[in-house]
């Protein structure tokens, strides 16, 4: 964990998508199917700090769990409408209405047409604020058995993290199972320095159909891969960090 401790900034383009292709602890990680992550007659909730958060985290899972008519609840904690700080084309409003809605497309791309969401409005940058309501919540929405799908909690920002740690608490408060997904914890970490810890890991390895589809409903998040003409503001979602995150296969690391 001296990596972790250490330094979770994310600056800069971070650790290239080709860096981690070749990383032997990665490419050492055991593959899982479905059935394995998510037990056959398991609730799935994917918790998503951030409209996008959970098709970055698990675009591949949700489809196959879409496919075999288990189709995941799908939690928003924030709006995300704090993605463009001081932009006059996108305040918080329109970002709030637009998120949602590109949400709703990206979804119908993984064959989530009629989503099952819920939508808690917590602040976007408030998650570490809210963390101990947001637990609660959780926990009341949670039921034995049940399957979390959220984001790391050493993931780098804010408010990913404290989703996380809220999703840890509500989970073993209610006897479900939590697996945690790094997405940007790829970007500040390096091949070899032992942060993202990968002898909990399990990759679940995404055909090229599957790994295409999550490539279009990214896509759907117009928001936040497309530049802001307004300020000249890089895309939030910039190529490569996209690219770290539609590799053939998604990381998830359980407690």
């Amino acid at each position: 964990m001296d990596a972790v401790n250490r330094s979770r900034h994310i600056a800069g383009l971070g650790t290239p998508a080709s860096a981690w292709g070749a990383d032997p602890g990665l490419a050492g990680v055991p593959w899982a199917d479905v059935d394995e992550l998510a037990p056959p007659g398991a609730r799935v909730l994917v918790i998503a700090p951030h409209p996008d958060d959970e098709v970055l985290a698990s675009g591949g899972l949700m489809q196959l769990l879409a496919q075999a008519g288990r189709a995941p609840t799908i939690v928003a904690v924030t709006d995300g409408e704090g993605s463009h700080p001081d932009s006059p084309a996108w305040p918080r409003e329109r970002l709030r209405a637009v998120r949602a809605g590109e949400t709703v497309e990206a979804l119908a791309r993984l064959g989530i047409g009629r989503p099952v969401l819920e939508r808690l409005r917590i602040p976007d940058g408030g998650v570490s604020a809210a963390e101990q309501t947001l637990a609660a919540g959780l926990a009341q929405l949670l039921t034995p058995g049940d399957v979390v799908v959220t984001t790391w909690r050493y993931d780098g920002h804010p408010d990913h993290e404290a989703t996380a740690r809220a999703c840890a608490a509500a989970a073993s408060l209610r006897g479900a199972r939590l697996l945690e997904v790094p997405v940007w914890g790829w970007h500040w970490s390096a091949p070899g320095d032992g942060a993202i810890p990968l002898a909990r890991a399990r990759k679940l390895v995404l055909p090229p159909a599957l790994l295409e589809r999550k490539r279009a409903a990214l896509a759907c998040f117009r928001s936040q891969v497309q530049a802001d003409a307004s300020t000249g503001a890089a895309p939030i979602l910039f190529p490569t960090a996209l690219a770290r995150l539609l590799a053939p296969w998604e990381v998830y690391v359980g407690q």
